[in-house]
């Protein structure tokens, strides 16, 4: 395939055509268009001649919609194709604030935790930071959003695949995203999930990149989590905890834990002490996730009332948390069902 150029920074654009004699502010509008959604064909302020020499290399957008469904709440859920064939899912929630986008960073993944379903077919390829960007751009395009008035307010990272497991491009992604002359997205409206992949939390806090860190915990102790997710027998909960209270230490901002609700797993009253006693001694906030059904998993929810006394539990030990309201189950797009699949298959 083509090299892409949403991969490139506006200053890997301007050392690009600076090469090919053009002036810089080129590269910049360029950039401006790519960052739309535009493809060749409608970057009308490029020259012809430059285009066709550039479209001969290189190729402008690496994602496109094949696919969108509506749930009843609003939430969308798009199907994304990419260039070589494989399918990606994104969700737009629609929240007071704005709307925020839940991107994949990975075709499949390879942490195949026991309730999500996009490890089932395992890790299949890393998407590249234009391909990322390219899911935010789709669908700010499609909600009639542009680089001027965005559709598209908030970014998480908790789609298919790991984030930390394809740093490299995320973190471009991350620079790509929050780029003055593009969607300008600040990382304060950017949360990224990981499973406790402590090599790229500290990679984060060297690169100073200061989004929203959330650690899928899903458990209290390590018996339980080695059970549910098997990156623990690599990096169990002590070390979990200790890159969160160094990214804290780093960057004052509070961390988030995901914590999903499995009957008769993880939601015992126990299970509430023991998750009270881990997360307190500095700021944190608990998402308390009620499963989402994944048929391929087997596993059953903790029923809502469970959930409550479970938060209540939490609450009354000093523990900031709230029960993460569930959106676009009726269209798969909720918690833990985004996969590689075409929708209706």
């Amino acid at each position: 395939m083509k090299p892409l150029l949403s991969d490139y920074t506006l200053e890997q654009l301007q050392a690009l055509l600076a090469a090919l004699g053009e002036k810089p502010f080129r590269a910049r509008q360029l950039f401006e268009g790519i960052q739309q959604g535009k493809d060749w064909d409608e970057l009308t302020n490029v020259g012809k001649a430059l285009k066709d020499k550039l479209s001969a290399e290189y190729d402008c957008q690496g994602v496109k919609i094949v696919q969108k469904l509506v749930s009843k709440d609003g939430t969308c859920k798009y199907l994304f194709a990419l260039r070589d064939g494989n399918i990606i899912e994104g969700v737009v929630m629609r929240y007071h604030y704005g709307n925020t986008i839940c991107i994949s960073t990975q075709v499949g993944c390879r942490m195949n935790c026991g309730f999500c379903a996009s490890g089932i077919d395992g890790l299949v390829r890393n998407l590249s930071a234009g391909e990322m960007l390219g899911e935010v751009v789709a669908a700010n395009r499609d909600l009639e959003g542009d680089i001027k008035k965005r559709a598209i307010t908030n970014v998480v990272l908790m789609g298919s695949g790991e984030p930390m497991d394809n740093y490299d491009n995320v973190s471009l992604f991350l620079r790509l995203l929050m780029a003055p002359e593009g969607l300008n997205i600040s990382l304060r409206n950017v949360s990224l999930s990981t499973c406790g992949l402590v090599s790229g939390v500290d990679r984060l806090i060297a690169d100073k990149l200061w989004v929203t860190l959330t650690f899928s915990l899903h458990a209290p102790n390590d018996r339980i989590r080695s059970g549910l997710m098997p990156v623990n027998k690599a990096h169990p909960i002590a070390e979990v905890m200790a890159a969160a209270k160094r990214y804290f230490e780093a960057s004052g901002r509070r961390v988030v834990f995901e914590y999903t609700l499995i009957k008769g797993q993880n939601d015992s009253d126990q299970c509430a002490l023991e998750l009270a006693q881990l997360v307190r001694g500095f700021p944190t906030h608990v998402n308390l996730i009620v499963l989402n059904y994944v048929k391929e998993k087997g596993l059953q929810a903790t029923a809502r009332e469970r959930a409550k006394e479970f938060l209540q539990i939490l609450e009354k030990n000093g523990v900031s948390a709230t029960i993460r309201r569930t959106m676009g189950a009726d269209i798969e797009g909720a918690c833990g069902q985004l996969r590689r699949k075409y929708i209706g298959n």
